[in-house]
């Protein structure tokens, strides 16, 4: 019992020790080129930046971490252990979020780990609705099946059936096309299944190997700061690869910790996005940043991701 205690009053110096390093770090200097822009339109900033300039391989696209989370579990029950989100899929995207990350299990219901939410129908019909209401947007929407459960039935055929006309195909051009040139159509929907197989080539959906990440699972938000910035290191400039690749602004709670609950653990990192791109920008890693991703998403981090696409379509990169 003592030994628990003790490594427990360790942990805590620790996260204590790790919240003060971002803390200092922070005096350095959150500047980077389009630090100040700010869309006048978050529901449309990728229409505000000239959709005949901005090429996909350009855009840092502000992501959702567990978007579908709103209403999981049970509220102050189960709801705090799981929630990661508390906008509706569509207020995210209304908001300026553009990259979903959706966990679904075999009954086509949303999961976080052990628990359910609504049917994925749901997401489907916000995202139809952001889509009927904009006209340049583009949605990467990432679908997987949650570790620990099995895929859904036919479920590659229900997402193109529900969203063929939204479909942009599978195909490495996309990368170097501008949004124009990939219009009409609008979703990259990456489907990642766990036993049914990935889709190919010129499908309408895109297989697991195109959006990657390195995730790091700590709750110490230094730890997780420093490795997105190892890890982003390791990989080529946006303008040289042909995939997209995800950093998380988060961290989650871990089982030897007494604290459980997602949103007091995830702030120790939240507010420091402007932070991480600045420091990206001083570890001549910049040009290899691409999707950032968060919990509980809001309008400054959807903004920092914005004004450094800004930066990058102006020529101020």
């Amino acid at each position: 019992m003592g030994s628990q205690v003790s490594k427990q009053v360790e942990r805590r110096k620790t996260i204590h020790t790790q919240k003060k390093t971002l803390y200092d770090l922070k005096s350095s200097g959150e500047d980077y080129p389009g630090s100040e822009y700010h869309p006048t339109d978050r529901k449309n900033w990728m229409s505000g930046l000239n959709p005949e300039k901005l090429h996909i391989n350009q855009i840092v696209w502000p992501g959702t971490h567990d978007s579908a989370t709103n209403k999981i579990g049970i509220p102050l029950v189960t709801r705090p252990f799981a929630q990661c989100q508390s906008l509706s899929i569509y207020n995210q995207l209304v908001k300026g979020t553009r990259v979903l990350d959706i966990r679904v299990e075999e009954n086509r219901r949303v999961c976080h780990g052990i628990l359910v939410t609504y049917s994925v129908d749901v997401v489907i019909n916000d995202v139809k609705k952001f889509l009927s209401e904009t006209e340049h947007e583009i949605i990467i929407l990432e679908i997987r099946t949650e570790f620990g459960h099995e895929d859904p039935p036919e479920f590659s055929k229900y997402l193109e059936e529900n969203l063929g006309e939204y479909l942009i195909s599978q195909d490495d051009h996309v990368f170097g096309k501008t949004i124009t040139e990939v219009l009409p159509k609008r979703v990259i929907c990456v489907w990642k299944p766990r036993k049914s197989p990935q889709p190919k080539t010129g499908d309408p959906l895109w297989s697991a190997g195109y959006l990657k990440d390195n995730w790091i699972n700590t709750d110490l938000p230094s730890t997780k700061f420093d490795g997105n910035l190892k890890h982003l290191g390791e990989h080529p400039p946006v303008s040289a690869r042909k995939y997209f690749y995800r950093v998380e602004n988060t961290v989650t709670p871990v089982a030897d910790n007494p604290v459980l609950c997602v949103k007091p653990v995830t702030r120790r990192i939240h507010g420091y996005a402007r932070l991480f791109i600045a420091q990206c920008f001083a570890n001549g890693c910049a040009d290899k940043l691409q999707v950032l991703s968060t919990d509980f998403i809001d309008e400054d981090f959807v903004d920092a991701c914005v004004g450094l696409t800004h930066a990058r379509i102006e020529g101020k990169v």
